[in-house]
């Protein structure tokens, strides 16, 4: 299992609205991509600029075609990342423990 987080901090208070909705339908699409069984995107309640996209998929192959997919290629690339700043945390499992 490869497990993707990804913290997104929005540049400008007014792209807010935005990129929430982007997000909302890049995870949608992401969501029906072969191998993806984990993509939530979480909208900080305490910042409001603040996103969290949390991933997980079957295998790394899986997630380097997700990386070549429409929701990666024609929305999350061309259109959210000019607007966030953005800060990766591939990560392990550590509870609950794989079985």
């Amino acid at each position: 299992m490869i497990y993707n987080n990804v913290m997104l901090t929005v540049t400008k208070a007014s792209d807010v609205d935005e990129v929430k909705i982007l997000l909302q339908e890049q995870a949608r699409l992401s969501s029906d991509e072969q191998g993806c069984m984990r993509f939530e995107v979480y909208h900080s309640q305490a910042d409001q600029q603040q996103f969290l996209l949390v991933e997980q998929w079957e295998t790394q192959e899986h997630l380097d075609r997700h990386r070549e997919a429409k929701a990666f290629t024609e929305l999350y690339i061309p259109r959210v990342i000019p607007l966030v700043s953005r800060v990766p945390h591939p990560s392990d499992l550590l509870w609950p423990e794989q079985l």
